[in-house]
């Protein structure tokens, strides 16, 4: 058993190409899941459906037992949101087992909360790809907007297509969503009750936060990150020759492109 944790230490946590790629691999796993959760969600349920949504769910039942079994101190990991992120999308897509229904089962979109949040993989695209190293604070901005449209998207729909008529299926949830986001607010669709009420304002607060942070990163002057050897500041014009900080002369690799 020991043996066993220690591979899966190495391939979660260790600095070498099978590490590397084993991280890449789950990533576009989490990528491929969730194309298939906002496809799945607009397709009826059929055997084929339900079977995918079993067979995924047992991948990422095996992820985080692999993660619970690597940590050393395994009961503070479920202090962490994504934690029980991942316990609400193995219980959703393992429904189909016990002949439970998926009415909530767009709450599977919160598995993605995961995404891009260990620093072994954000260090290798970093490392491997210039177009992310230069650009991902929108990357990760753009990501968390994303998932936050889809999650709450899952609750909206989730809580009021039983007792709401305008909320008839994921497409009238979404676009509520959207609308509620960027404060639109056509007024054809609203939510029902006290709970929905307070849905709609979660919406538009953090919404317009992501949403403002994503044309924040999109529209302030460009910098590189570059740390500072001295002071430690991460961000640097792209020709700074010294630290604003303190003063200390910069070695700032320079990719011909500026």
């Amino acid at each position: 058993m020991t043996h066993l944790t220690e591979r899966l230490r190495d391939l979660y946590e260790g600095d070498n190409d099978r590490a590397h790629r084993f991280r890449y691999l789950l990533l576009v796993f989490d990528l491929t899941t969730l194309l298939f959760i906002v496809l799945s969600s607009f397709m009826p349920q059929q055997p084929l459906v339900e079977g995918l949504d079993v067979v995924i769910g047992v991948a990422v039942a095996a992820d985080f037992a692999s993660r619970l079994a690597i940590s050393p101190r395994r009961w503070r990991e479920f202090l962490r949101p994504t934690t029980w992120a991942d316990v609400a999308a193995i219980a959703s897509f393992l429904a189909p087992l016990v002949g439970a229904g998926t009415g909530a089962g767009f709450l599977r979109i919160m598995r993605t909360l995961r995404l891009l949040r260990t620093y072994q993989l954000l260090d290798r695209l970093r490392a491997d790809f210039p177009v992310f190293r230069r650009n991902e604070e929108v990357i990760i901005a753009l990501v968390n907007l994303v998932v936050f449209i889809f999650v709450m998207t899952g609750i909206v729909y989730a809580t009021q297509h039983r007792t709401n008529p305008a909320i008839g299926n994921y497409v009238d949830a979404l676009y509520f969503t959207v609308t509620s986001l960027t404060t639109t607010g056509y007024g054809d669709i609203t939510l029902q009750g006290t709970g929905g009420r307070l849905i709609s304002v979660v919406v538009m607060i953090c919404g317009v936060t992501l949403f403002l942070r994503l044309a924040q990163v999109l529209f302030r002057p460009y910098k590189v990150r570059f740390p500072c050897p001295t002071c430690g500041l991460q961000r640097h014009e792209p020709d700074a020759v010294h630290c604003k900080a303190c003063g200390t002369t910069l070695n700032i690799p320079d990719e011909g492109v500026y």
